[in-house]
């Protein structure tokens, strides 16, 4: 073999360095993405949302998720963004996260460069907030809420931090027209004419979404963002859930993971396999399978229910199928539907009805004849919550996955970020005048109005409260008064907002309200983030949007040169309820009412942040501000603990109490359910694991797994005879996918028990099985 000449070594040496060069241009950043189950107690806690005490949670939909991404500059800055499938991010949650970062990390990871963003599913856990007025419904603090939320976040990042490689970002935006309507448009009308006549709807229907794309693997990932309510599910519900934009994520992962190849990524998910996706898990197993010559029912009949059955080794078996899983296809590719300025965005596309007369409610108010609880919306699938939740989160999955598709636009230059925490409650505020000039005003201690008792359509309230009170009444005024009375100036400092809780004031026995706020820019080339800790409404994100663009694309700063992207991040790192503009607020309907810091709110946000922006492109220095408190330590809790868990004599836990029923044939789109003896979820969470699962009967013997409780078919429903029994049910529902394979499947559970002494006992049961044709 002769040896290569001089010449052509050199121009292997130089299409080498070509290559490598184009890589670096491509990969400008280190990108890295992480997912971990957060989805908490799913019995006996109040769900945070509604602030409806009646709203208990009895079981799962599906599972909630913690997603995050990383991106770094290879020897620069990084930021970290998280999107929870909670109702809203909590002050302590990230109080105590950045703690456990930092004890991993160092430095790397701080209150600046990290942002948690809720999605706002009101069917989540609650307590896991710490001022009072956010846990009063879930009977103080659930340290299982808070915990889960802490560890799962954690995990995420620790995740995303691991996969850190060479990557690019693509970003897209486009808009999506039939996701959410405008719940308050007489509010959205008393903004000026002129200012409306700039757009074309009365809610912002732009979905921003940016891709990852791995140097070697190709693309993992893809966050966008999109104001609509996570009210789907209604304020009856009792199911964990992720609402639309959880459901959303899920189909998108679920179809990435069936197109299985990145050569596909860009095929459109058919009006078949959007929402019922076969597993791989289960999938790959099909290919020897053959109906023709079997007798499916008589290899059914074989397999009677199983016996309940208590031994670690049934945890151990839940927890590998589901982590198995996670590790299997989030770490290949992580989906999050994020939350923006959704204030007055509700998914309930049909409207507001009365449900007694079937007629719209009152446009000002949203009462029927004077009261406000028969007023509610409906969503798409009215009357079936479960359907208006599927069809809001495909409309987001089909118009995410266009843009995945499609985007083109790279990501280019800086990473950064600026941040500052801000005491809202007596912030003086300087407003431009019309004729010139300014004035300088200020922000009030926190208050709700009588209009926030009202509720929305999305979740009334009760008693004779309304949207749009200006006055209030003596009765409730009462009321307040035993409470807190407001001072004058208080008083005068809210107007027109009529004060029914000062909670800004009211510190026994802790704070009710929050007042420092932290206020935050993230930066990821020409796309900045404005992480706000509230939910802005329409227009209020508008102008804060605008603000913002107009200081990074002024005074000769060529760095954007108009071509910014600005996406919203509602409800980040705390909750301070909503923000209004000044002519929203003089209407005082629930979001209004909801403005915690007087009519002057929006102003103060938009003040802020435009010294964040400037100090994100010219060197300024931002005072980090009065720290928030730390009020774990403070925390008080009435939920009871469980004590015991029992069974009717000679039954154990996990033996079916009602079966399928028997030598019954289902079909795809069937619902087939099984009750088994279960204990209290509470118990253990089985976080990564799952309550419930489908298996399949594989070569006439062995039992896969075909779905399980984070699938959007299956639920699992827990309940007790009795209030205060210690016995229970766990009834697990199946809707059999539209692309399900015929076959042998059977249902199967996995719970925890508690005995009066002695440690947790697992236990597991099945029921018989039954024949999907």
């Amino acid at each position: 073999m002769e040896r290569p000449s001089i010449t052509i070594l050199f121009l292997i040496f130089l299409f080498l360095l070509l290559q490598s060069k184009e890589s670096l241009s491509a990969s400008n950043f280190l990108i890295g993405l992480g997912s971990y189950d957060i989805t908490g107690p799913a019995a006996d806690v109040n769900m945070m949302g509604y602030a409806n005490m009646e709203q208990i949670a009895s079981g799962v939909h599906f599972r909630l998720r913690a997603r995050s991404f990383i991106v770094a500059e290879p020897q620069g800055n990084r930021i970290v963004f998280v999107n929870l499938d909670a109702c809203m991010a909590s002050q302590l949650v990230a109080i105590k996260l950045l703690e456990k970062l930092k004890a991993r990390y160092g430095d790397l990871y701080t209150e600046k460069n990290v942002a948690i963003s809720g999605i706002h599913t009101h069917a989540g856990p609650g307590g896991y907030l710490q001022y009072v007025v956010y846990i009063v419904t879930s009977l103080g603090f659930v340290r299982q809420s808070f915990d889960a939320l802490v560890d799962g976040i954690e995990h995420s990042i620790i995740q995303a931090h691991e996969n850190l490689r060479p990557g690019s970002i693509s970003i897209n935006n486009g808009e999506l027209l039939d996701a959410g309507i405008n719940r308050s448009p007489s509010a959205y009308l008393n903004n000026p004419a002129v200012e409306r006549g700039k757009y074309k709807y009365n809610i912002d229907k732009e979905m921003t979404l940016i891709k990852f794309v791995d140097e070697k693997w190709g693309p993992i990932g893809s966050f966008n963002w999109l104001p609509t309510h996570g009210t789907s599910m209604s304020r009856t519900n009792s199911l964990i859930s992720g609402d639309n934009k959880g459901a959303a994520a899920r189909f998108m992962e679920d179809w990435f993971e069936q197109n299985g190849s990145v050569k596909n990524v860009g095929s459109f998910p058919s009006n078949e396999s959007r929402t019922s996706r076969i597993p791989r898990r289960v999938s790959s197993l099909f290919s020897n399978l053959n109906d023709e010559g079997k007798n499916l029912m008589e290899l059914a009949a074989k397999f009677k229910s199983s016996q309940g059955q208590a031994a670690t080794k049934y945890l151990s078996v839940s927890r590998r199928v589901r982590n198995g899983l996670s590790q299997a296809y989030t770490s290949r590719f992580v989906s999050a539907f994020c939350q923006s300025n959704c204030g007055d965005v509700s998914p309930n596309t049909l409207g507001a009805f009365c449900m007694d007369t079937g007629l719209p409610c009152d446009f000002n108010q949203s009462t029927c004849n004077g009261k406000n609880e028969l007023c509610y919306g409906r969503g798409p699938g009215y009357p079936d919550e479960f359907e208006s939740t599927r069809i809001i989160g495909e409309r987001q999955f089909q118009k995410a996955v266009e843009l995945f598709s499609r985007a083109t636009e790279k990501l280019d230059g800086k990473v950064g970020y600026q941040h500052a925490y801000v005491n809202f409650s007596n912030l003086e505020v300087s407003i431009p005048l019309a004729g010139g000039g300014n004035e300088v005003v200020k922000t009030c201690p926190a208050a709700m109005g009588f209009a926030f008792a009202a509720g929305t359509t999305d979740g009334p309230g009760a008693f004779d409260f309304k949207q749009g009170d200006d006055k209030g009444n003596a009765f409730w005024m009462l009321v307040r008064d035993f409470l807190k009375a407001p001072n004058k100036e208080q008083i005068a400092c809210q107007s027109p907002k009529p004060i029914l809780l000062d909670t800004g004031e009211m510190k026994e026995p802790y704070d009710w309200a929050p007042s420092v706020l932290p206020v935050q820019i993230l930066r990821i080339g020409q796309l900045v983030i404005l992480c706000v800790p509230a939910e802005f409404t329409t227009m209020a994100g508008r102008r804060l949007r605008d603000a913002v663009k107009t200081v990074l694309t002024s005074g000769g700063n060529k760095e954007f040169d108009n071509n910014v992207h600005i996406v919203i991040a509602g409800l980040t790192n705390t909750y301070s309820q909503y923000v209004t503009t000044f002519e929203e607020y003089q209407v005082q309907r629930y979001e209004g009412a909801s403005t915690l810091y007087g009519p002057h709110t929006l102003s103060a946000y938009i003040q802020e942040f435009k010294k964040l922006a400037a100090a994100l492109i010219y060197p300024q220095t931002i005072q980090p501000g009065p720290p928030p408190p730390d009020l774990l330590d403070k925390q008080i809790s009435f939920l009871t603990p469980v004590v015991l868990d029992s069974t009717p004599p000679s039954v154990k836990f996990g033996d079916v109490k009602d079966d399928v029923p028997q030598n019954s044939t289902f079909k795809r789109g069937d619902m087939v359910s099984a009750t088994f003896w279960s204990a209290s979820p509470r118990n253990d969470l089985m976080t990564e694991g799952t309550f419930a699962l489908v298996e399949f009967l594989k070569d006439q013997k062995t039992w896969i797994s075909a779905y399980d409780d984070d699938d959007f078919c299956l639920r699992f429903k827990w309940s007790r005879p009795a209030q205060l029994s210690a016995q229970s049910y766990a009834t697990i529902e199946w809707r059999i996918p539209v692309l399900a394979v015929s076959g042998v499947y059977r249902i199967t559970h996995f719970g925890a028990a508690k005995p009066l002494f002695g440690s947790i006992q697992y236990f597991t049961g099945s029921s018989s099985a039954f024949v999907v044709a």
